[in-house]
């Protein structure tokens, strides 16, 4: 007997540790299955509702990687373009198909494309399974266990997975043996089925005018992931020999290609739960060799946690990503820009060299440093521009390669203290020039992304309009000209919008006894590990 089981990718765009794959090359009954791997542009699965170039042609590479891999087996990756319910209602009159099995999308901006699906699969009698693997708790078992509620607080988060147990170990890998990949016949001319790999330009996505200035060339796919995952586990096995951990947040290190992993984390290229226990598991061998020993636990792997933890603030929050009705975000009174401002911040025209840099990475490659993330984040709102974090985040999902929607929104509510600190009470601002030399001392990153100023030493590097005119002349950048001025002056509006704030959070406890019920951290050395500050920077910058 011939048994047909869907199997719908749409994050987790891998064959290892994917519960959902397995349970589609289990049978129903006797028989043999027939796979149909499919992978659906519907218009919004895998962030692509608003997409750019760089996560387009992510997506699209990631998509070749699975679809060589199932070549391999004699069949492919099926890739249609329209709406799920009438594309899986087709394949059941042609196939009756038998089980339709998916990875857990658990962000409510994906609830009704599945809740539709299901429905169908109710009526037509089709076995709707989804498993949980893009995280690595079950985000919604997380807040039942809190008592029916979000935790408000990182440690409050952490003591409820801590009653959950440590997340399921990956899977082992699937064994293909009497699993057939189904072949779709040619009598399906009503379906939009790509015949051959799409491309960006199909869906009318370009490059960007920054993408020649591209120094690292991120590939999507799991293939790639894996290589990279290896290069990333020598990075951790070295950290732990010289006995710390976090050697990207700890030292970041924004000049040379970076290991991160986060964009097949955000595409599911890579197991969440893989790249979790290989860490622990390579923490505790390293462990054996000393005689003290550092404790384990969540800190070693703290990103990953973060990234839960934002996961499950937004699980049951379906306006986590906007200030209208989102009940854990503070309502302030952001400046509407019509002055041009917010387009030279997206850029790279600030006049901040660190900042332009940034900016202009971020649209050639599609990734920057989260040091980096930070300290435009906050430059466009709270610490200079005073620009909505909503704007931000629209320009990031856009163009960034690992930008989730509850990550990426969860970190721009913090950044702009309108969520997950105590109220309106961060006054830590990092100085694009200072931080700038501290980061990029001898301006090797300025340089390449920012060529205009590419003469300049590193005595002026970060502050070009102090070089004389002789000088920007000689060096080719004459400020004004080649390169913009600055848009502000920092210190003053670092001042005015700390002065803001606490006008704001003022105006706020008088009108109430007690704070907001919106998220604020655990302590203080959250803020500053987030941030990357050390006491002399914060001194520095609170001296205005």
């Amino acid at each position: 007997m011939d048994i047909y089981n869907v199997i719908w990718f749409r994050h987790g765009l891998r064959i290892h540790d994917n519960p959902a794959l397995l349970e589609a090359m289990r049978p129903t009954s006797n028989g043999i299955v027939h796979l149909l791997p499919v992978f659906i542009f519907d218009g919004e699965s895998s962030g692509t509702k608003v997409v750019g170039y760089n996560r387009m042609k992510f997506l699209i590479e990631a998509l070749q990687d699975l679809d060589n891999q199932f070549r391999k087996l004699g069949g492919q990756l099926y890739i249609f373009r329209g709406d799920p319910v009438t594309i899986f209602r087709r394949l059941w009159e042609e196939f009756g198909i038998k089980k339709l099995c998916l990875e857990q999308d658990c962000e409510p901006i994906w609830q009704a494309r599945d809740e539709r699906v299901a429905r169908l699969c109710s009526d037509i009698g089709v076995e709707f399974v989804e498993k949980v693997s893009h995280t690595l708790w079950n985000p919604n078992e997380i807040i039942d266990a809190n008592g029916g509620v979000a935790p408000l607080t990182y440690q409050m988060f952490l003591h409820t997975v801590q009653t959950l147990g440590h997340p399921p170990r990956p899977i082992p890998d699937v064994d293909w043996t009497n699993v057939r990949i189904g072949k779709l016949s040619a009598l399906l001319p009503d379906l939009d089925l790509f015949h051959q790999m799409p491309t960006p330009e199909d869906f009318n996505i370009y490059m960007d005018s920054n993408y020649y200035l591209k120094y690292q060339e991120w590939v999507g796919g799991e293939t790639e992931a894996l290589k990279l995952l290896s290069q990333r586990l020598k990075v951790e096995e070295n950290a732990f020999k010289n006995n710390f951990y976090l050697p990207n947040q700890g030292f970041p290190d924004i000049i040379n290609c970076s290991t991160s992993m986060s964009p097949a984390l955000r595409f599911g290229c890579l197991s969440v739960r893989k790249f979790y226990w290989e860490i622990h598991d390579l923490f505790e061998r390293a462990q054996q060799k000393f005689q003290v020993k550092c404790p384990g636990g969540p800190h070693i792997t703290g990103q990953l946690i973060w990234r839960e933890y934002f996961y499950t603030m937004s699980v049951r929050n379906l306006n986590y990503a906007q200030i209208e009705g989102n009940p854990i975000c503070l309502n302030v009174p952001w400046y509407d820009p019509k002055d041009g401002s917010f387009e030279r911040w997206k850029a790279g025209k600030t006049g901040f060299p660190l900042i332009d840099a940034a900016m202009r990475q971020l649209l050639a490659e599609g990734w920057i440093h989260h040091t980096l993330r930070n300290i435009t984040a906050t430059f466009l709102t709270r610490g200079a521009l005073w620009i909505s974090w909503e704007k931000g985040l629209h320009h990031f999902l856009k163009y960034q390669l690992d930008a989730d929607w509850s990550v990426c929104a969860g970190n721009w509510m913090w950044v702009s203290s309108s969520a997950f600190e105590k109220l309106l009470d961060s006054s830590l601002v990092n100085c694009p020039v200072s931080f700038g030399k501290r980061l990029d001392p001898n301006g090797e990153y300025i340089k390449r992304y920012v060529p205009e100023l590419r003469l300049y030493p590193k005595e002026y590097i970060h502050e070009p309009w102090k070089a004389p005119m002789s000088l920007q002349q000689e060096y080719e950048c004459i400020i004004g000209i080649h390169y913009p001025q600055t848009m502000l002056d920092f210190k003053e509006a670092a001042k005015r919008n700390r002065n803001k704030m606490k006008s704001i959070r003022d105006r706020i406890l008088e009108e109430r006894e007690t704070q907001p019920e919106h998220c604020r951290p655990s302590s203080e050395d959250e803020i500053r590990q987030f941030f990357w500050l050390s006491n002399e920077i914060e001194e520095e910058k609170m001296d205005f």
